[in-house]
């Protein structure tokens, strides 16, 4: 009996590929896509530890968001995506840390060509990378940038005369994509293990957990003590009492005269049948 290759086994019987935990798709992932995404994002911001930083918060996101990220069409294009955003957010102008200048590539070349780069907008550099440094198409680059594909042909062809002005050997766009592979890979830039990553990422979904729940249960106790403290009912404030001028004073009967005590005796008297009155007649 000949022996049982794989050759021999039928199609519908084929062996099933082995199914990966989340932890081994995702390590799978960060090891095939983090080192090339350091250096991409080191061309787009001149900065090796921010390039660094970037790349490893997009894959904490990733962690976070891992089973979106698994069931996406390009769980690459999504990291990716992610990385660039971080890295080419305005706000890290801001930070402390970045606003010296990084020292540059030593080889002089490898400097012009980092400097044309830097020259240019944001999104243009963006364009520039994804395009003749990653290699994706048009359609691809114009949805990784969030714009219309004739925006991104705009704005790759003015981001390459630019750095053509400034280092005309960079002309042909092969010649481009050739350098911006070189002055990536020259810098040996490295991730963390990926084992860190989603170690950070874990502890930070805890972190903000708990401070979401410490926030939820300081809101409860404030409205809960304001509803036993609040007063059910308006009550109208008392004004503070003031003195009332121009009142006459009260005073006293005094003693009666000789015709009032006449009076009030005469008025006994008749009493019983009183004064003359004029009484209605009936008819």
């Amino acid at each position: 009996m000949r022996p049982v290759t794989q050759s021999s086994v039928p199609s519908d019987q084929a062996v099933p590929s082995p199914v990966l935990t989340p932890t081994q798709a995702f390590d799978a992932l960060y090891a095939f896509c983090a080192p090339a995404l350091v250096r991409q994002t080191y061309l787009l911001t001149g900065r090796r530890e921010l390039a660094r930083e970037a790349v490893e918060r997009a894959f904490q996101l990733a962690w976070q968001n891992w089973p979106q990220v698994a069931r996406d069409r390009d769980p690459a294009g999504w990291v990716r995506a992610v990385a660039h955003e971080c890295a080419l957010s305005p706000w890290h102008r801001f930070r402390l840390r970045y606003r010296q200048p990084e020292a540059p590539p030593a080889d002089a070349a490898d400097r012009a060509v980092l400097e044309a780069l830097l020259e240019l907008p944001p999104s243009y550099r963006r364009t520039l990378v994804l395009y003749d440094g990653v290699g994706l198409d048009l359609p691809e680059t114009a949805a990784e940038t969030e714009a219309s594909t004739p925006a991104a042909a705009r704005r790759l062809t003015h981001a390459r005369r630019a750095v053509a002005a400034q280092v005309p050997e960079l002309a042909d766009p092969a010649a481009l994509h050739r350098r911006l592979a070189e002055l990536a890979s020259t810098e040996r830039l490295q991730a963390a293990r990926p084992t860190a990553v989603r170690t950070c990422s874990e502890r930070r979904t805890r972190f903000w957990t708990r401070s979401a729940l410490a926030f939820t249960a300081t809101i409860i106790a404030a409205t809960t003590l304001t509803l036993r403290t609040a007063p059910t009912h308006y009550e109208a404030p008392i004004g503070p009492a003031q003195a009332i001028s121009g009142v006459p004073a009260e005073v006293g009967l005094g003693p009666l005269s000789a015709g009032e005590r006449a009076l009030q005796a005469k008025l006994r008297r008749i009493a019983e049948k009183g004064p003359e009155r004029l009484v209605p007649v009936a008819r």
